[in-house]
């Protein structure tokens, strides 16, 4: 099977949360033996040794977007700005706009290169690219060239209408035609059939993962009692406050740290150098407990899944959890998983397995074995693979 994919973006260094998930699920598709293509929305198309790698034809445009967006967001006027009744605002109504005039064209030209080269492709898989700036790009695919296109939007619930969506990404349903889609997938089971009622002609599931490799245990020690990695308060405030600021006001005995940006007021929890992706493995590896802190768009919505369990587990760490509607799909409570109650009971919790250094290594060990049967990005890959099959 050969796979073109299109990505939000394959460069790490980039602030978009799912660009590590897109490294690990496309290495897991080379791993089953796929031949996969992929170039990017935003910034270079970086090659790899699991990849080819296709520049980006609008590069560009891309980066000039990126470069308004982050001059409004700095200066605080995109709240200033007049929204519609649909609630997207006058600044991304323009920008897709201009995307539709500027850069579908160029999108258009690129498919039509690509397939001249690559005829035996099988499909095109969109990863949680703007979808509304691409209008009609796969209808163009499927209609010239007969090939299906796949959306994966990897922020369900979060991106769909009826949330808010991120303050720092794109309200990218508005003026978007889901129909136009082969089929979605989503990140989220429930998620899947909003997907539908907005008018997917078909809606998958295809949960995150870790790569069990690139997420495998290192021997450090443990010189960190409660760590906390994530970025931006947005719907997660009030567990914020309760597992971070005020747990580590209420146990001045213990060392809690965070890496992170835009989390507000955090107690007496320490802020670490962020250094690299890498060094994420060791900070998590040198905890005792590690926090996953779930936004309430994911924790309400019945399995949706984001990155962060999956990596922990493998990482064999202690997890202690927010409350979160169907993670128990993925991992089993109080044996894989510790998942609070309420916020009373987080320094209750945290006391109690810091004094029990025997149960946190056998919750770590089985969250990793529960990785590994079952949630590597192989699994997903193979997953994937099965999706595709029904559209070809």
């Amino acid at each position: 099977m050969k796979l073109l994919f299109i990505a939000s973006s394959l460069d790490l260094r980039q602030p978009f949360s799912a660009t590590p998930a897109w490294w690990q699920l496309l290495k897991g598709l080379y791993e089953i033996g796929v031949d996969v293509l992929a170039t990017t929305y935003q910034g270079p198309a970086i090659e790899s040794l699991w990849w080819r790698a296709l520049p980006n034809p609008v590069r560009a445009q891309g980066d000039a977007f990126k470069a308004v967006r982050d001059l409004i967001k700095r200066g605080g006027k995109e709240k200033q700005v007049e929204t519609s009744r649909s609630g997207e605002t006058r600044t991304d109504r323009l920008q897709r706009e201009i995307a539709q005039r500027v850069v579908m064209p160029r999108w258009r030209a690129f498919m039509d290169r690509t397939f001249k080269a690559h005829p035996d492709i099988d499909a095109v898989i969109f990863l949680t690219i703007p979808l509304n700036h691409v209008v009609g790009l796969a209808a163009h695919v499927q209609g010239k060239f007969g090939k299906p296109v796949l959306y994966y939007d990897g922020d369900v619930p979060a991106s769909l209408p009826q949330f808010a969506g991120f303050a720092s990404g794109f309200k990218m349903y508005f003026g978007a035609d889901v129909s136009e889609y082969a089929g979605f997938i989503s990140n989220s089971y429930g998620g899947a059939q909003m997907l539908r009622e907005l008018g997917a002609r078909q809606a998958h599931v295809l949960y995150y993962g870790a790569d069990a490799d690139v997420f495998s245990p290192v021997d450090v020690p443990k010189t960190i009692d409660v760590f906390f990695y994530g970025h931006t308060r947005e719907y997660r405030e009030s567990w914020i406050d309760a597992m971070l600021m005020n747990a580590s006001r209420a146990m001045p005995e213990a060392r809690f740290a965070v890496r992170g940006r835009s989390l507000g007021s955090l107690g007496r929890a320490q802020m670490l150098p962020y250094l690299s992706f890498s060094k994420l493995r060791e900070y998590a590896c040198r905890a005792k407990i590690n926090l996953c802190i779930t936004r309430k768009a994911h924790a309400s919505v019945f399995a949706s899944s984001s990155s962060r369990p999956f990596e922990l587990a493998s990482l064999g760490a202690c997890i202690v959890a927010n409350p979160y509607l169907g993670i128990e799909t993925w991992f089993e409570p109080e044996r894989e998983i510790i998942l609070l109650e309420n916020a009373e009971e987080a320094v209750e919790r945290y006391r109690w397995l810091l004094t029990n250094d025997s149960v946190r290594q056998a919750i770590g060990a089985a969250a990793r074995q529960r990785v590994l049967a079952e949630h590597t990005f192989r699994h997903r890959a193979q997953d994937l693979v099965q999706i595709v099959r029904q559209h070809i």
